[in-house]
């Protein structure tokens, strides 16, 4: 919806709201606010609204650290599952004192990259995002346990589905808050779940899934349950996916379709496309952020490890979806949704953008199933994999002028000592499988 100035303040008094959280995200991916009393509400409204930047992940030093809260005011909701004392959000964006945008707020990094593709004549990119998660028991205290909430498998339903009651309960609170739900089911581990909404622009697709986020994790604690985006939370079963369903658009005509074209698809959704793989291993740090999402990115259970696409095979990682007209578009399958949405998706569009601009050329498809070829299959079709961990992944990172423009310089900066920190952090801990491993042997 499209709000005024004056509808949020006349509907904040109708509706008893007596706090506003002026949200915004870190560079992390975590959703941050600042809750005000209603009282303090026109204030916000003017983006007068202030506070420290140098207590969030990837922002500023002490000495710089007054930084101002612009609410989008579009996003004005009220969270239905509070009734009395009701409180609603505002999703902001990040200035400087000067009025000027901060060059680290990842809503305005992803804004950046949208300005460009309006540039060179696209008006939006819709994208239809599909984060998996897990759902867990919690104990006495309410801590998370590693005991799943049922061992059903991909479309079960109850009573082997026992988390069906929670995710209706989450799709109820969706559609309240105005969300359009395509489907619900269980996925293919035990305790995994999906909920696909309709596609949206990108500004707005990941403002959906820092929403997301927040409902799915307050009505499974609702249900005594704790439920969790961490891409691969058990050995041995498939992890958490984010698939990017993504096309771009000029007005109201889908730029990826060529109906001559034997597949549907334009020049350029190839060149798009083309420029997706060719900087695929640069973007991964960003679409697979941490340490665990890389134990997903393994053969044998529907992630995707290797650089290619097809119009049917799901084993590269990128597929196009068999529907075409407005709906043609490409899915990137390696994103997880412990991503930060506002920066994967900038990383992902400039990577497009780049193959459209100087009109890189697609390989072929890859129609057999990838995970069966031998290494030199693979070398033989010139198909890269993805890479292998977080180290290798920062390092293709900072190797890469395009996406290292997408992110400019600051959040690069912030972003990548973060995960070098985390990457030692881990480099360095003893894990239980040494243990078990070596510990009687040596």
């Amino acid at each position: 919806m499209s709000y005024t100035r004056e509808d949020i303040l006349r509907i904040a008094k109708e509706e008893n709201v007596r706090f506003i959280r002026l949200q915004f995200t870190d560079l992390l991916g975590t959703i941050k606010n600042v809750e005000i009393p209603v009282s303090q509400l026109p204030k916000a409204l003017d983006n007068k609204m202030m506070f420290d930047g140098s207590s969030i992940e990837g922002y500023v030093r002490i000495e710089e650290s007054d930084m101002y809260l612009y609410p989008d005011l579009d996003t004005f909701m009220i969270f239905p599952w509070v009734s009395e004392d009701r409180v609603a959000r505002l999703i902001c964006d990040v200035y400087m004192p000067d009025g000027t945008p901060f060059a680290g707020d990842p809503r305005g990094i992803l804004k950046r990259a949208l300005k460009e593709a309006e540039e060179m004549g696209f008006t939006s990119m819709n994208v239809g995002p599909e984060p998996e998660f897990f759902l867990f028991k919690t104990d006495e205290k309410g801590n998370p346990t590693m005991e799943l909430n049922d061992q059903g498998g991909y479309f079960d339903l109850a009573p082997t589905d026992l988390g069906e009651n929670c995710r209706r309960d989450i799709v109820l609170t969706l559609e309240e808050m105005g969300f359009e739900i395509e489907a619900s089911h269980h996925e293919v581990a035990p305790g995994q779940h999906e909920i696909d909404f309709k596609y949206a622009d990108a500004i707005k697709a990941a403002d959906q899934i820092q929403t997301f986020k927040l409902v799915v994790k307050t009505i499974a604690r609702q249900h005594g349950l704790i439920a969790t985006f961490m891409p691969k939370p058990l050995f041995g079963v498939n992890g958490s996916g984010m698939h990017c369903n993504q096309s771009l658009f000029k007005g109201g005509e889908n730029a990826f379709v060529d109906e001559s074209d034997e597949l549907g698809l334009s020049v350029t959704a190839r060149n798009y496309m083309a420029g997706i793989l060719k900087h695929a291993r640069a973007f991964a740090a960003i679409t697979n952020p941490t340490v665990n999402s890389y134990k997903r990115l393994v053969p044998g259970y529907e992630a995707p490890c290797y650089v290619a696409w097809s119009a049917s095979n799901r084993s590269p990682m990128i597929r196009i979806p068999a529907s075409r007209g407005l709906s043609t578009r490409i899915e990137v399958r390696n994103p997880d949704p412990a991503a930060n949405p506002y920066l994967a998706l900038a990383v992902m569009l400039k990577a497009g953008l780049d193959g459209v601009k100087r009109e890189l050329s697609l390989p072929a498809p890859i129609d057999r199933n990838i995970y069966v070829m031998t290494e030199e299959e693979r070398i033989e079709e010139g198909i890269p994999s993805l890479p292998a961990n977080l180290k290798e992944a920062l390092n293709e990172l900072i190797r890469s002028e395009v996406i290292s423009d997408a992110l400019g310089d600051h959040a690069l900066a912030h972003f990548y000592e973060l995960k070098e920190i985390e990457w030692d952090m881990y480099r360095t801990q003893v894990h239980q499988w040494e243990r078990d491993q070596y510990i009687t042997m040596y």
